[in-house]
């Protein structure tokens, strides 16, 4: 049982709920405190901690999986060791490791129901998971343990291969299925050379991965048995059903990529992930693969049986030769006696599993014994011709080989060296045949760079020559530089290489997306907002302002201004103008012209009248009516009262002036 930990690791990692318990290890739910993130903290189980053994597979595991960096790979972030309590109270170094938290479930959940999930569906994973093989074989790494639940599925429909606690380094020699005496991997997954015992390689992963496939396609692992010994036993004896005589629809290309996954011979099954991951792709979109008829599976002769020696001084043996587990011969009596059968069964099944262990304990004495020198597979093959890849490998000893089937490449030229079995650079023995595989060439198409700016029937037509799928959105795009109609955009872009058969998807233009606010001015509200919409433009709010430049309802100004660059469907706000005209303010006391001339000007009619005023000068503005600032209609008449000056006073003056020039005589007399 786990223990509550509800503590940090390293001062930093929070402890959470428990999520997963395995064979040596528990999973903890965590989160980094520094970088706020929830994590999965793997530890290694307390009672194991203090086997050194499983302290360094478990190292091994944090240091495998740390150097690989892969989306289709759960990441490492950290390792660490805490000391914690055992139960015999001891304090012992527990290891750990921070990895990227996955939420999802395992592929095993998938198919725990025993049933087939879609082919699309199966593919999907099973190109997850052969794209992290390509990257971690790359890496030198092979995992030694495909299973389904070692592959995660996320919530977004990711594949996630995880627990990397038995890779080893592919040059490791001591790569076996065993560890201090004790099976590595799944028995249901071995691949026939661990069921053995002997060294694996990157195609023992192949051999895994093909079936989990099978059991993707099927619902049921294609061997099954009542115990780990006896499902070895038909790993490396019997040949697996194919998919289709279980799951009838299962297409044949699907069961030729299977069946050579399968195959017993290592030699037979594909060379690398990415040669599996690329027959897997023509099987999904129904092209041809390089994987043979399932018939020569079925057809092959039995292979040479060969018992593993008991003694470790038995003579002859040679660890590379391939051995093979006995079969176990069955009872003459085993209908009338079947209580003797199931003893003979119980013993025949013993004695196998005593020649695994008696055959692995010889290998590994005779590899320790053994060291024959080795040489070199020559470097720089890859893209030579054949006489010159020829000539290089026959002048390091070793024997020259050509496949029967070519791969294709991005990069390597057709007919020449793509790809080379061992790799360049391996170390073998001299005299071992190095197989080369001949480019077919690219297994990519390159999209035509002139797609956009065509008619989408043109662009159909160049798509779907070169053997892709042609599907056109219904979202048309904004574009300042491809006509309305036309194709603006491609998903996958033009000039990008694509896998053959693959599904390009064109985006029409809609036209520029930059608009000009046009001139409504002086348009009736009714009239802007027509010429708005037909500009692809939409009318926002109305402002009416009291404003004499223009009659009433008509409109003033715009906002964005008349001229302004604008997106397609922005809106635009409308001044109108009320109708009605305030009477300017300050006319008192100015000149008679400039008040009359302003009110005229704004379309006013306007009446004087003079009146004497004592404190304003004659021609003077006394006052207005309607007053100042008043709103008044256009075209209202307002009355301007000018001053004609001071009254005279009573008895001053002289109102006859004849009068005035008589008396003016007398008094001259």
């Amino acid at each position: 049982m786990a223990e509550p930990m509800a503590r940090r690791l390293a001062g930093r990692y929070e402890v959470r709920s428990l999520i997963g318990r395995g064979g040596m290890a528990e999973v903890h739910m965590g989160f980094d405190t520094r970088l706020s993130r929830v994590v999965a903290i793997k530890m290694l189980r307390t009672d194991l901690a203090q086997d050194s053994i499983f302290q360094a597979r478990f190292r091994r595991e944090a240091q495998s999986a740390a150097s690989l960096n892969h989306p289709n790979i759960v990441a490492v972030y950290d390792t660490g060791e805490e000391s914690t309590t055992a139960p015999d109270g001891r304090t012992v170094l527990v290891p750990y490791i921070v990895m990227e938290y996955v939420e999802g479930h395992t592929v095993k959940e998938l198919i725990s129901d025993g049933t087939p999930v879609p082919i699309d569906e199966a593919a999907g994973i099973i190109t997850g998971v052969l794209s992290a093989l390509e990257y971690s074989h790359a890496a030198h790494l092979v995992h030694r343990d495909i299973k389904p639940g070692n592959i995660m599925l996320t919530n977004d429909g990711k594949v996630k291969v995880m627990d990397f606690g038995i890779a080893r380094a592919l040059t490791d020699s001591q790569a076996t299925m065993t560890q201090t005496n004790a099976v590595v991997g799944t028995a249901q997954y071995l691949s026939p050379e661990q069921a053995r015992g002997e060294q694996v390689d990157a195609r023992s992963d192949l051999y895994s991965t093909g079936v989990v496939l099978f059991e993707l396609l099927t619902g049921r692992p294609p061997f099954t048995g009542d115990s780990a010994v006896a499902v070895a036993y038909q790993h490396v004896q019997q040949i697996a059903p194919t998919p289709s005589s279980i799951t009838p629809d299962v297409p044949e290309a699907l069961d030729r990529v299977v069946m050579k996954a399968l195959a017993k011979d290592r030699n037979d099954r594909y060379t690398s992930a990415s040669s599996m991951l690329a027959d897997l792709m023509r099987a999904s979109r129904g092209a041809a693969v390089n994987a043979p008829e399932t018939s020569v599976w079925a057809s092959a002769p039995a292979q040479q049986t060969q018992t593993m020696p008991l003694s470790a001084a038995a003579p002859g043996y040679s660890p590379t030769r391939t051995s093979t587990i006995a079969p176990v011969a069955a009872s003459d009596e085993e209908d009338d006696e079947p209580r003797k059968s199931r003893k003979g069964l119980i013993a025949g099944l013993v004695v196998v599993a005593l020649l695994i262990m008696a055959g692995i304990g010889w290998a590994l004495i005779n590899a320790a014994n053994e060291k024959p020198q080795m040489v070199a597979v020559p470097d720089g093959l890859v893209g030579m011709t054949q006489a010159e890849a020829k000539t290089a490998v026959e002048g390091a000893g070793l024997v020259w080989a050509v496949a029967d089937e070519p791969v294709a490449s991005d990069t390597v030229a057709e007919g020449r060296i793509a790809q080379t079995d061992p790799a360049p650079g391996a170390q073998v023995e001299p005299g071992s045949t190095v197989t080369a595989y001949l480019s077919s060439g690219p297994d990519t198409v390159t999209l035509p760079s002139d797609l956009v700016g065509m008619t989408p029937q043109n662009a159909q037509k160049a798509v779907e020559a070169l053997g892709l799928t042609w599907v056109l959105s219904d979202e048309p795009v904004a574009s300042d530089t491809v006509e309305e109609g036309r194709v603006a955009q491609t998903n996958p872009s033009p000039g990008a290489k694509v896998p053959a058969g693959s599904q390009v998807k064109g985006f029409v233009s809609s036209g520029t997306n930059t608009i000009t606010v046009p001139d409504v001015t002086g348009m009736t509200q009714e009239q802007a907002r027509d010429t708005l919409i037909g500009k692809k433009l939409q009318v926002g709010s109305v402002e009416v302002v009291d404003d004499a430049s223009q009659p009433a309802g008509r409109v003033i100004s715009t906002n964005p201004a008349v001229g302004s660059e604008v997106s397609k469907g922005d809106s635009v706000t409308l001044t109108i103008a009320s109708g009605k005209i305030p009477i300017p303010t300050g006319l008192a006391g100015q000149p008679e012209e400039d008040v009359t001339g302003q009110l005229s000007g704004l379309g006013l009619s306007v009446v004087t009248k003079t009146e004497h005023s004592d404190s304003v000068p004659a021609g003077a503005v006394i006052a207005v009516s309607p007053s100042e600032g008043a709103l008044v209609p256009g075209g209202a008449t307002v009355t301007v009262t000018v001053s004609s000056g001071p009254a005279t006073p009573a008895g001053n003056g002289n109102p006859n002036p004849g009068n005035g020039g008589a008396g003016g005589g007398n008094a001259g007399g």
